[in-house]
This record gives C-alpha cells, sequence and structure tokens, in this order.
C-alpha cells in the first residue's frame, strides 16, 4: 500500500470522506485541500437517477455561472459575411465559413464553443462527426445555433455554459478555478444545481438527484448533501 504525501495527508484531515456536507462549508473545504501550484478546475459531478438510453430522460441545459467560468472562452463563429462584423464586435475569437471548415476538416479544433448561424447548418452538418465527440458541435437547444450571434458570443464570454447527462447517468462539468472564493464557486455550483433540477424528466419515476460531489483537478472529491443543499 502507497505511502501517503505531506498534501494528502494534509487534505485528509481537513474532512471526512464518507460524509456529506453542506454546498458552503465543503468549497471552504475544497480550498484548504487544493495544493497545486497551478490555477486548477473546479468540478462538480452529479450522479442522476434516470436512464439516458431512453429519450424521455435525456438531461440537458444550460445555465450561466454568476462568476464566470475563470478562464478565457475561445469562441468561433460560423456564420455569411452579413454576421461577421456582429460577430467580431461582440468578441469572437475566430470569424468565417468556408476556411474554418476545412481547417476543422484538417483537424484543427483549438476552440472551446461553436456558434453558427441557421442558414450554415448545412455546411457544419458534415463536419459533425469531428465537432460531436469533442463537444463542439453547435445545438439550438444551447443556444448555439441562432441569428442572434453577438448576443450568443456575449453569453458565453460572460459565463454560459451546456451541460450534458453521460451514458452512466452522470453530469460532470466545470464551474470555476481553485482562485475563485469559496462563496464564488459556491454560488456557481447552486446555479447548475438548481439548473439540473429544473430539468428533470417527467417520466422519471423514483429518485431524480442521488449524490453529487465537488473537487478540483488533483482534489479529493468532496460528497455534497444534495436535500440541504436544495432547501437552501
Amino acid at each position: 500500500m502507497s505511502k501517503l504525501t505531506k498534501n494528502q495527508k494534509a487534505a485528509a484531515e481537513k474532512f471526512d470522506s464518507t460524509k456529506q456536507y453542506g454546498l458552503d462549508e465543503a468549497c471552504k473545504i475544497l480550498k484548504e485541500i487544493t495544493f497545486t501550484k497551478f490555477d486548477s478546475t473546479v468540478e462538480l459531478t452529479v450522479n442522476l437517477g434516470v436512464d439516458p438510453r431512453k429519450a424521455n430522460q435525456m438531461v440537458r441545459g444550460v445555465v450561466t455561472l454568476p462568476n464566470g467560468t475563470g478562464k478565457v472562452t475561445r469562441v468561433l463563429v460560423l456564420c455569411t459575411e452579413d454576421k461577421a462584423a456582429e460577430a467580431k464586435e461582440a468578441g469572437a475569437d475566430y470569424v468565417g465559413l468556408d476556411e474554418y471548415i476545412e481547417k476543422i476538416k484538417g483537424g484543427w479544433t483549438d476552440i472551446d464553443v461553436i456558434i453558427c448561424t441557421p442558414s450554415v447548418m448545412a455546411k457544419v452538418g458534415p463536419i459533425g462527426r469531428i465537432l460531436g465527440p469533442r463537444g463542439l458541435m453547435p445545438n439550438p437547444k444551447t443556444g448555439t445555433v441562432t441569428m442572434n450571434v453577438g448576443q450568443a458570443v456575449k453569453e458565453v464570454k460572460a459565463g454560459k455554459i451546456d451541460y450534458k447527462v453521460d451514458k452512466a447517468g452522470t453530469v460532470h462539468t466545470a464551474i470555476g478555478k481553485a482562485s475563485f472564493t469559496p462563496e464564488q464557486i459556491a454560488q456557481n455550483a447552486r446555479a447548475v444545481l438548481s439548473s439540473i433540477a429544473k430539468q428533470k424528466p417527467s417520466s422519471l419515476k423514483g429518485n431524480y438527484m442521488l449524490s453529487a460531489s465537488i473537487c478540483t483537478t488533483m482534489s479529493h472529491g468532496i460528497n455534497l448533501d444534495i436535500k440541504a443543499t436544495s432547501a437552501e
């Protein structure tokens, strides 16, 4: 059995891994057990009692984090020339159409979000096999297929994220950075949890939000008291 490192021992003394904590307390502990030299990402994991194989139990949504994501989000807008100026003025990092579609076909995916207008979806569709597995495919449900590209860019830059339950029935998403205050982390986490709660499928019988935990990139996960958090 491997020995615990100094940091692992220090973290183990800060909290009980078998206990569930209120969100505010968990975020304070998280700050105390994060020892990375870089600004690690804060991640929220929520286990749901859904069967993602059933279309009527697919959970997906969008939410704007009150304190942003803590990182620079690189946005590509695929649009015709008449929408290019609007996208650029809103802060899009890359704006164009055919040249970027060709770059993506060649393997370029150095971006975080792609926004496009409905009129160019016929051209975007063929690269879906590249974008889909990377979570980059524009979708009307997440607001990334829209005529209002300027507003969409501003929302993404301000901290709008989308989430989707995976095959195991889990929602896993980044909600900020370790440099955030405990209050900022808690606010972002609460926004995501509230959004997920509202996405409960009407067809679901039984418990919906089974468990949740919060961690940073290399920290231990801290179990959250879902009922206490929902009541706040």
